[in-house]
């Protein structure tokens, strides 16, 4: 069950501020209020879904499609896509999703090294 009272959900509705970088029929892109690296920029779908496989299963086409336009022009937008970036989509309590609402993190701006990042403790 999709939680109305998320960050995320408070976002879309304009209850909570963010640092806007893009904005479609379908979704939000903004930096992240404790960024990992140089460039870390969330994309939100404005649809309801929990996790991945709420989108998968709900979303339309159109959404679908519109969510992945927004993470490209994203990423060229904050200057990622010259030199590339890794997208992350934690999803459940053991993928270290820590909002209930499906987010894309672009993170890049530097060289990622080791495959993996660290998750904060």
């Amino acid at each position: 069950m999709y939680d109305q009272t998320n960050i995320f959900a408070k976002i879309l509705r304009g209850e909570i501020p963010c640092k806007k970088v893009h904005e479609n029929d379908h979704a939000l892109a903004f930096h992240d209020i404790s960024p990992q690296m140089p460039v870390h920029v969330l994309v939100i779908p404005k649809g309801p879904y929990t996790n991945l496989e709420e989108f998968n299963a709900g979303a339309s086409l159109e959404e679908m499609g519109g969510f992945m336009r927004a993470v490209a022009e994203t990423a060229n937008l904050v200057g990622a896509a010259q030199s590339g970036y890794r997208l992350i989509a934690n999803n459940g309590s053991d993928g270290h999703q820590e909002v209930p609402h499906f987010h894309v993190h672009i993170l890049g701006g530097r060289p990622i090294m080791g495959g993996m990042i660290k998750a904060q403790d």
